[in-house]
C-alpha cells in the first residue's frame, strides 16, 4: 500500500514562490508515475505536473509551464513541486498522487489514472 504525505503549502503574495514536497512510502512498483493535482473550491481536480519515476521526465499543464517544476529524489522517496511566479489563480488545495499503471506513450493527466492520493496541502496566493 502506498502512502503519500504532502507538505510545504502556505500563503504567499502574487509573484512569490513555494516548494511542495510529497513523501511516499510503499512499493516503488506501485509508483510508476507521480503527479501533482490541484483543486480550487467548486472546481474539478486538475493535473498540474506529472513525473515518470524511472526517467525523471516531467510534463506540465499549460497554465503552469515555465513557472512550476516537478522533480524527485528517489533515494528519499520524495517528489517536489517548485512553484515560482505564483498567481492568484494558483490558489487551491494541492494533492500528490501515484499511479501503479504504465500508460506507454500517453502521459496520465486524469484523476482516474491514479490509484493513491495524499491528503492535500493548501496554497493561497494573494494579489
Amino acid at each position: 500500500q502506498v502512502q503519500l504525505v504532502e507538505s510545504g503549502g502556505g500563503s504567499v503574495q502574487a509573484g512569490g514562490s513555494l516548494n511542495l514536497s510529497c513523501a511516499a512510502s510503499g512499493p516503488t512498483i506501485s509508483r510508476i508515475y507521480m503527479a501533482w493535482f490541484r483543486q480550487a473550491p467548486e472546481m474539478e481536480r486538475e493535473a498540474v505536473a506529472v513525473i515518470r519515476r524511472s526517467t525523471g521526465s516531467g510534463t506540465y499543464a499549460e497554465s503552469v509551464k515555465g513557472r512550476f517544476t516537478i522533480s524527485q529524489d528517489n533515494a528519499k522517496n520524495t517528489v517536489y513541486l517548485n512553484m515560482n511566479n505564483l498567481k492568484s489563480e494558483d490558489s487551491a488545495t494541492y494533492f500528490c498522487a501515484a499511479s501503479k499503471s504504465f500508460y506507454g506513450a500517453r502521459i496520465p493527466f486524469s484523476t482516474v489514472d491514479y490509484d493513491y492520493w495524499g491528503q492535500g496541502t493548501q496554497v493561497t496566493v494573494s494579489s
